[in-house]
Formats: C-alpha cells, structure tokens, sequence
C-alpha cells in the first residue's frame, strides 16, 4: 500500500500541549520543553542523540538503499517522516506494550503516564515506511529526537513480512534495563495510568485511542488494544472526569 506522508500532526484539543510536528523536531522545540518540566531526570543531548542514530546506521545489516522504518504506535498516525511508501508489516518476536512509564510526553510526575514499545514474545502488525536513501538519516534524525528522549529505547533491525515480500526494518524496542521500564503493572495500574495522565504532549487515553483506532482503519486491529480503549472509557466515566478526545 502506498501513500502519501500527509497524516495529520498529534494535538491536545484543549491548547497549551506541544504539537509534535517536523518543524518542532527541526527546531529543537520537544527537548527544550521537555528540559524545562524534566526535574533533573537525565535526558539525551543532540551529540547523543546523533551518535545512536550513526551507531545504528553503522550497524545496518543491509548498507546502502532505501531504508523501511517499523510504525507500531504514534508513527503510524503521526509519522512526521518524508516516505515514499508504506506497506502493512508482520514483525516476530516483539509484541506491541504497554510498557513504558512517562512524565515526560503524556504524563508528569504526579500522574505518570504510559507509553507503547516493543517488548519481546509474540508478534506485531504495523506499518513499514519506506525513507528514500538520499534522505534516510535527515528523516531519521527527526525520528530519533522525538524517540531517544531519555534512551528508554533500543533501536533495533528486525525481519518483517509483508504482503510484497520480506524486509529488514528499523525499530524501536523498549529497553529493558532502563528505569522507565515497568514490565510488572497490573491491568487495573495500567488502565488507571492510561485514563488519567496528562503531559506536554497531550493524555496518555488519547495516544491509545488514536492508535486503536489507525489500526482497526488499517485492517490490522489489536484486540488488547481494544479491550483497553473499553476499560480506559468505563474508568474515566466512573471517576467522572471529563473524557478524553477520542476522535473515532
């Protein structure tokens, strides 16, 4: 499947949150106003940001050509990126999760949010796009600004499958020695997390609703996705808070 790079910008539809969009990664604008609400936590400087991103083109298993950037949450409805074709991709060994603590991005101290990774079993369907060659490490350093905040990932190369044949595509796995890892919360702490988090970048429920909701659009549903969306829901309605924008 093919398309355009035309899919609309992240938003908070109250004001005041951070519109993630290329001129903001461009500008610098995500890491200046992370810094200023970060409270000390020890967040990446641009050196290093562009030092993962040279290491892991270094360590590409396939050198030149055009390269296929993985999209299993945000990066498929937002994926700020230049591409010249996406495909629907199955990648083994990694599922989509809930895994990743934030209070940064959509959540704060006081009300930690949750974030999507890979984490390892299973499997994931999402979108690989294609980024032209010429351009691949100017996309992707864009790319790399909005996701090495704080190095909670691990940027991996990954076997994928699609319906015009096998890929090798970059992905971001979580990583599972950062502190922000919680690979122990109980589905009744993950969904409490999800209804109620806040931050620069907008609610945590809206960030899986977006997602839920590009994915059942794609074809590729995700049934934990779901059930979560639901349980998210009923708990914003029990607490009586007011919903969150869910623009299915």
């Amino acid at each position: 499947m093919s398309t355009r790079h035309d899919l609309p910008a992240a938003t908070d539809d109250e004001g005041g949150s951070l519109v993630l969009d290329r001129e903001t990664l461009e500008a610098g604008g995500l890491q200046r106003r992370l810094r200023a609400v970060a409270a000390g936590m020890a967040l990446w400087s641009e050196e290093r940001i562009r030092r993962s991103l040279d290491e892991t083109l270094a360590a590409r298993p396939e050198p030149g050509g055009d390269l296929w950037l993985f999209a299993y949450g945000s990066l498929i409805w937002n994926p700020i990126v230049r591409f010249t074709e996406r495909r629907l991709a199955l990648v083994r060994g990694y599922h989509r999760r809930f895994c990743l603590r934030t209070v940064l991005g959509r959540g704060c101290p006081e009300r930690p949010g949750l974030m999507l990774a890979l984490d390892q079993g299973g499997s994931c369907r999402g979108i690989a796009y294609r980024l032209p060659a010429a351009l691949a490490r100017e996309e992707l350093l864009l790319v790399w600004r909005r996701e090495m905040v704080a190095g909670a990932y691990r940027p991996r190369w990954l076997r994928a499958r699609s319906g015009e044949g096998p890929l090798t595509v970059l992905a971001f796995t979580i990583e599972r020695r950062h502190e922000r890892y919680c690979p122990r919360l109980t589905e009744e702490e993950r969904i409490a997390m999800l209804a109620t988090a806040r931050g620069p970048l907008g609610r945590a429920a809206d960030y899986l609703f977006d997602t839920a909701r590009h994915l059942a659009e794609l074809g590729i549903p995700d049934r934990h996705l779901d059930r979560l969306c639901e349980a998210v829901r009923a708990y914003q309605r029990q607490i009586g808070g007011a919903p969150s924008a869910d623009r299915r």
